[in-house]
């Protein structure tokens, strides 16, 4: 706080004496009033300097527009702490414009609802969409997730690490009570191991909330969800419910403001040299060990990636027949598959190929067929200096951030595996006006690659199969595949949002 310089007067002193009362001695044939007048003006001034300081105060708290502009001429007042923090609402209120916050909505509260989300970045993300329309339908307060530091990517980060969490709590504070931490007397009782913990059943409709959540939170006043990943349906909910999931995805849950600032400078570089087609090209270890898929792969890679696999309890699948899968349409594309695959579909070679994923298995000599057909591939590691990625190293979850934000933002999306980065990824795309997406049907492709590795295909017969297998499968507006009590096979809700694309019935029925 400010020190107020003041400069210790003799006169001030006597005049401060005589307002309250005592008998005015007069020294230096100084007269009664200009004492009086002195004190008025010391008063005065000291009044105004306090209500001044209260004005900025509160216009600080009142939001990041103006606080920082009042503060702007004030810096011999603040420690340098003070000062920075200063700078940067000053940088992030000419980002933005005024934010109206909604208003809250005042409910009964019910408890509280604690979660735990689990898997990869897209998987937490669609769960969290999840965990607030049940929050807000139970009529309880959520608290702010807790992410998943146990997977395969062993990731430390924290919600607020990831998304910018006040935006999170005040953008829904219309529609559910958000907390960063439990009230005092419920976290001593959580600490003490005094929760009710479970995890809920997947794929399950709204009314399964209110008849066995709600009751177990209405008894315990706290219960903690311990896995979220797909435990709402996809289908059959009410429409508040699924605008609400999209209201969370699309708006609520934004990047924190370091992550979204370096997402935009790699589309700024991208855009620099031309157009902009994002591959995620899932062909990383631990999908490739996870899936058991090893097409390409030398002996000691097979070796490596089953032990990999055994490793990991929780996956389930152990003895995996890699030639079947691959059939089936069940492996990811491998890079030696995609170059054939996108030089057929006439993708100009000029293009750049920005590579949404991690540490690709077999590294170069696995890249090199892509590398040959398309030389402009590039990554944010070849974009962007190290010390720009400094912050975010061993933190997988803020690097597949930055993936998403380019995905969104580039000319063509092709995934090579239907994951949940390519789910989400592709209903955000269709969001945004139907971005063209290449949906790529693996099963009808590897057939179509095998006949023309074996010499049963020419190479014209076989361009020609796989533009028109995908002339409808770029991400246009369709119906969700619904498949009655067979959840996991139908059309995720992620990928095709379809009640939050203003789209008619009739628009979607006729594509």
């Amino acid at each position: 706080m400010c020190r107020f310089e003041k400069k210790e007067k003799k006169e001030g002193t006597m005049g401060f004496k005589s307002f309250g009362g005592e008998k005015l001695k007069t020294t230096m044939g100084m007269s009664t009033a200009p004492s009086r007048s002195k004190m008025k003006l010391w008063m005065i001034r000291a009044t105004t300097s306090v209500l001044l300081w209260t004005c900025i105060v509160q216009l600080t708290a009142l939001g990041d527009m103006w606080g920082p502009r009042v503060l702007k001429g004030w810096p011999s007042c603040f420690s340098q702490e003070a000062a920075t923090a200063i700078s940067v609402l000053q940088d992030k209120a000419l980002s933005v414009q005024t934010r109206v916050l909604p208003p809250k909505r005042v409910y009964k509260n019910n408890g509280y609802l604690m979660v735990s989300c689990n898997g990869g970045l897209n998987q937490m993300r669609s769960a969290i969409c999840d965990m607030v329309a049940i929050a807000r339908y139970l009529n309880v307060t959520l608290i702010v997730p807790e992410l998943d530091k146990t997977s395969f990517w062993a990731d430390p980060s924290e919600f607020q690490d990831i998304f910018d969490v006040d935006h999170f709590i005040t953008s829904l504070r219309d529609e559910v009570r958000i907390l960063k931490e439990l009230p005092p007397r419920l976290k001593r009782r959580v600490e003490l191991g005094g929760v009710y913990t479970m995890p809920p059943v997947s794929w399950s409709d709204i009314s399964y909330y209110h008849k066995q959540i709600l009751p177990l939170i209405q008894k315990y006043k706290v219960v903690h969800l311990n896995r979220t990943d797909a435990r709402l349906a996809n289908n059959g909910q009410p429409l508040e419910i699924q605008r609400l999931r999209c209201r969370v995805n699309f708006s609520a849950l934004r990047f924190t403001s370091q992550i979204e600032e370096l997402g935009r400078r790699v589309i700024r570089l991208l855009r620099q040299n031309g157009p902009v087609l994002v591959l995620h090209l899932r062909y990383e270890m631990d999908m490739l060990a996870f899936s058991g898929c090893t097409q390409g792969c030398n002996n000691d890679e097979v070796e490596e990636l089953t032990r990999m696999r055994y490793a990991y309890p929780w996956w389930k699948e152990k003895i995996i027949n890699s030639d079947l899968k691959r059939k089936d349409g069940l492996c990811p594309l491998t890079p030696e598959e995609t170059a054939l695959i996108l030089t057929a579909m006439g993708i100009d070679p000029n293009v750049q190929i920005y590579i949404a994923a991690g540490e690709i298995y077999g590294g170069e000599r696995r890249m090199a067929s892509l590398a040959k057909a398309f030389p402009k591939v590039v990554r944010k590691e070849t974009l962007l200096n190290p010390s720009d990625l400094r912050f975010f190293q061993n933190h997988s979850s803020q690097m597949a951030a930055l993936d998403y934000l380019v995905s969104l933002e580039s000319d063509i999306f092709v995934p090579t595996y239907d994951g949940n980065m390519a789910k989400v990824v592709e209903g955000h795309r269709r969001f945004l006006g139907y971005k063209k997406t290449i949906l790529l049907d693996r099963r009808l492709l590897v057939d179509l690659i095998d006949q023309y590795s074996s010499g049963s295909l020419s190479w014209d017969e076989f361009s020609s199969a796989v533009k028109e297998t995908h002339a409808e499968r770029m991400g246009n507006p369709t119906k969700r595949l619904v498949i009655p009590d067979r959840p996991k096979e139908e059309d995720y809700f992620y990928a095709n949002p379809e009640e939050c694309l203003e789209l008619s019935d009739e628009q979607l029925s006729s594509t």
